[in-house]
């Protein structure tokens, strides 16, 4: 059965526009704008607006004239899933598939909640088939595998082939509909086939394979139009072609692409045969997700969605192993307190800057282990190239801790006494220099253990150095406590 060609008409009848409702668009642009706020928030805040007074005609050719992504930002900052099916199903003919595609998997599984089968896979029919595998992936499988089975045999074969590849991986993000020509094409016959490609998604380059399919070497446009009509594509293109294996992750497909410049790069079978392209807009998306996925786990919260409506028991449930790691260095850092309690209660003024020392320690650690962890996810720092990374970072951290330290020295010389100044000092510079070295080491240990280098910062950083800081502090003033006393 194919999906009919027809759109999935809104629940909404049809209303007369009133004159306030004419108006609100106006309203809403002059209050937002006095406000400072930019183009987007006024957008969302309009269409919310328009949805609550129930001034759907306004609101209908409003988003008609929006952009699918302006519409999907939109639909996505509403709070609750009716009032995202009711501007979904606002949104008129092939732009609602545009506007799926454009969705968070949570808003996706909202939207397409209530429809049928046969409606989603009308939706998707306009669609590439690395979007559609995006979409199809965030619902249930069996769902899943009714709206293929609704598709054209050849569309659903190659969403298929996308969502066998595991996630986050170059063959789950890919596209097939891709242009190439075999080896012996001509320039001429070339732009002939270009023209008549109006399945490829997006030619930036002309890729060139051999009579097994493999790929032999790719040129541009240009290329193609500066050479004689005759001329063998084999002769004009370039051999060095950048290509991706089908199963690299797509973290290192984004730094490829990012690297070379490239807007589109082609994705390859073990054997070297061409079987789909990565295009930037895709990675785009792809370091976006990256780069959410590191501040989280940098943050405590693995796993979780930062606009995600889940339970606040689930989201606990997600940060809570981090807090307890945290919980444990305060426990630890309690006991040393306790161990040195003798040397405090001699000279109760070394309490005051405990906090200091902590603090500072552990903030100058994470700053080092961010720089690290950041470096490795570019590729700017090479594991190959530790030590002057290393050394570098070491020196950053006793040129601060000097400066920091000699302020703190004769905040404590006027506040209690000089030898308390000298002893703080030196432990700041001391905390400084051990805090550095170790949030650099650390990242890269765990990346060559194969562990992901953003589980080293945060909660374990911070903890790590507070607890050093202190350990340093306390034992230099028990070492010189006869002159502190």
């Amino acid at each position: 059965m194919q999906p009919t060609d027809r759109p999935t008409e809104p629940r909404f009848p049809e209303q007369r526009s009133r004159p306030a409702d004419r108006d609100i668009l106006r309203e809403v642009l002059r209050d937002q704008t006095e406000r400072g706020q930019t183009k987007s928030d006024i957008v969302i805040q309009s269409v919310q607006k328009l949805l609550r007074r129930g001034a759907i005609a306004n609101l209908s050719k409003m988003l008609g004239r929006m952009h699918p992504a302006d519409i999907a930002k939109a639909v996505t900052h509403l709070s609750s899933p009716k009032e995202k099916r009711e501007i979904f199903e606002l949104v008129r003919g092939g732009k609602r598939g545009q506007v799926l595609s454009e969705l968070d998997g949570e808003s996706i599984q909202q939207v397409l909640a209530d429809l049928l089968h046969s409606d989603i896979a009308w939706l998707l029919k306009e669609l590439g088939p690395d979007d559609v595998a995006h979409i199809l992936g965030f619902l249930p499988e069996e769902r899943s595998k009714e709206v293929l089975a609704l598709m054209k045999t050849e569309d659903s074969t190659e969403v298929a082939d996308i969502l066998r590849y595991p996630k986050d991986t170059a063959g789950a993000i890919m596209t097939t509909e891709f242009f190439s020509l075999p080896e012996d094409a001509t320039a001429q016959e070339a732009i002939r086939r270009l023209q008549q490609a109006t399945d490829a998604e997006m030619v930036f380059y002309i890729y060139v394979t051999d009579k097994d399919d493999r790929l032999v070497g790719v040129l541009s446009l240009r290329q193609l139009l500066t050479v004689p009509p005759t001329t063998p594509l084999k002769n004009i293109m370039t051999r060095e072609a950048m290509s991706v294996s089908i199963d690299m992750d797509q973290e290192e497909v984004a730094r490829q692409v990012a690297n070379y410049n490239l807007l589109a790069i082609p994705v390859v079978e073990r054997d070297g045969k061409l079987v789909g392209i990565i295009t930037v807009d895709d990675v785009v998306d792809v370091i976006r997700e990256e780069a959410t996925e590191d501040m989280l786990k940098m943050a405590g919260a693995i796993e979780e969605d930062t606009t995600s409506k889940s339970s606040s028991i689930a989201s606990a449930r997600l940060r809570l192993p981090w807090l307890f790691t945290n919980l444990v260095g305060s426990l630890l850092s309690g006991a040393i307190l306790w161990y040195f309690r003798y040397t405090v209660q001699e000279v109760v003024a070394i309490v005051s800057f405990i906090p200091v020392i902590a603090a500072m320690g552990g903030n100058v650690g994470l700053q080092s282990s961010t720089l690290i962890i950041r470096g490795l996810a570019t590729g700017s720092v090479e594991l190959s190239h530790v030590w002057p990374v290393f050394f570098r970072e070491a020196k950053v951290g006793l040129v601060m801790g000097l400066a920091c330290g000699v302020t703190l020295t004769l905040v404590a010389w006027v506040l209690h006494q000089g030898f308390l100044g000298m002893v703080v000092g030196v432990s700041l510079i001391i905390a400084f220099f051990v805090s550095t070295s170790m949030a650099t080491i650390m990242p890269i240990i765990l990346k060559r253990m194969g562990v992901d280098p953003a589980v080293a910062a945060g909660p374990f950083v911070t903890t790590a150095n507070d607890i050093t800081g202190i350990s340093i502090y306390l034992t230099l003033a028990t070492l010189f406590l006869e002159y502190l006393r």
